[in-house]
This record gives C-alpha cells, structure tokens and sequence, in this order.
C-alpha cells in the first residue's frame, strides 16, 4: 500500500491496463515524492478547488488529495483511465468530481462558478502550450483562477518565463509576463515517468497580476503573432500586415529592430496603437 492508503501506482497501471498513448501525450508520473511536490508547489489547497488536466490513473491527483485539497476536479479525456480515478474518489468522499471529457473544449470558468480555484496539472504535452495561451488570455481579468502550477516540456518553461534578446523569448513569453508573474520551480528528470519522455519536464508557478497593462488580449496575440512570426526579419518586414512603418512610428520604435528586442511594454504599446 502507499502512503494514502490505496494501491501503488504501477499495480493500478497493470489492473486497468493503462497503458501511456502517444497520440494523448500521456507520460505518467508515479513517484508520489514527486507529485507531493508539485501539489505543495500550488501553495495552500485547503480553501480551493483545484482543476487538474488529465490525471490518467490519478498519481498527481492523489498528491493533491493527501496535500489537503478541499475539492478537485479532474478532466480526463480517456475513458480507459475512469474507473481507476472512481477507487480514488471512493477513497476521499465527496473531495474527487471526475469530467470525462476533453480540456480544450472545457468552460473552465463556468466551473469554478465564482468560488476560489487553482490548476494543477501534469499537462499532456500535445495541448499543454494552448490550453496556457487560452488562459492567459481569458477575459474579464483578473481571472476565474488563483494560480497555474504546470508541467510542460523544459523548452516550453523556459520560452513562458524568458526575458527578451534570448533566444527562448517569444509570443509565450509576452503573454505570460503581461499577466502573470512566472517562474520556473523545479525539473523533473525523463525517468520519473512511464514511459520515459526523451525530455526533461519543468513545473511553472504563474501567479495573475492584478492590474497588468491594460491592452486586448486579442490585439497582443495579433501583434506578438506577425512579429514573432517572421523573428530573424526587421520589424517593419513582419508587421507589415499590421501596419509595418506606419505603426511603429506611431509608437516611437525603430522599424530595424527584431521582435527579440522589444519588451513587453513595448508590444502592448503597438497593440494599443493599432
């Protein structure tokens, strides 16, 4: 038995079945240290409810149960990996509410119905990066959620919570740093997963800011999408669509620069003008 009570991790896997699918960007996570340490990561879960984005056989969901989550609501896509999710929620009485279905087509705010949330999650590395820029970019703001505790892929943490003229800068980064504090918490190594990933992963702690620039979110994807589109071109080259010269005059900024090279004031200052 683990420390909760319930089977180990890898005798669930082998009773249900479960193996991890490629095509869902399944890796599971079943060092319960580690999934301990993500959910301490998310802060106080005692209040809240916490979403969690595909708990395949529930090692992270567990983490949170044990680490005092007043409620969790895990989304999962794969139907295979419910009945195992149904023990756990057998095992914490009224805490566990699984959604079988898919995340990106979730209402996520609808959810949370007013009422304090956290996301918690080991993202599926396939919808990880759309699922953050949907969230970034919800309105009204500040935002139905407290804070994002993520998994992604390290090459993905590092382009959320780069500084500009680094080569990991980009439309993740502007994003990010306009409405949130980010940072990198810890890595976890590819053998800390089954099947290993041929990467290492990295957990990010996004906390919203209260007041960040006011600019449409809509208009700061345009813009950071042309620019960072065409990045080795100069700026009057791939905002060209957008207004090219014109716009960057409007704005006082040098029409030879590279997206690379303008801070995040910067963009939301285009956004404004156009």
């Amino acid at each position: 038995m683990a420390l909760d009570g319930l089977p180990p991790l890898r005798e669930v896997i082998r009773q249900h079945g479960l193996d991890a699918r490629k095509a869902l960007g399944q890796n599971f996570l079943l060092d319960l240290n580690l999934t301990s340490k993500i959910a301490r990561s998310a802060g106080d879960l005692s209040q809240t409810t916490v979403f969690e984005v595909g708990p395949g056989p529930g090692g992270l969901t567990r983490a949170l149960l044990m680490n005092s989550a007043r409620r969790v609501v895990a989304v999962e896509r794969d139907e295979r990996c419910l009945p195992a999710l149904a023990e756990i929620a057998a095992h914490y009485p009224g805490r566990l509410e699984i959604i079988s279905g898919d995340a990106l087509k979730t209402d996520w705010a609808a959810l949370a119905g007013g009422k304090p949330a956290k996301i918690v999650a080991n993202l599926p590395y396939n919808i990880g990066t759309e699922l953050l820029v949907r969230w970034l970019t919800v309105e009204p703001w500040p935002p139905f959620f407290e804070s994002l505790t993520l998994m992604f892929q390290r090459e993905v943490a590092q382009r959320i919570v780069a500084s500009p003229d680094g080569d990991a800068y980009g439309r993740l980064a502007v994003l990010a740093g306009w409405r949130t504090d980010a940072r990198i918490m810890f890595d976890v190594p590819p053998q800390a997963f089954t099947p290993p990933p041929k990467v290492t992963s990295s957990v990010v702690h996004l906390i919203p800011r209260a007041e960040p620039l006011p600019v449409s979110a809509r208009l700061l994807g345009r813009v950071t999408e042309a620019a960072f589109g065409q990045r080795r071109k100069m700026l009057r080259q791939s905002l060209k669509p957008l207004g090219g010269e014109a716009l960057l005059a409007k704005v006082g900024i040098d029409p030879t620069r590279r997206a690379e090279t303008l801070s995040i004031e910067e963009f939301v200052a285009l956004a404004q003008a156009l």
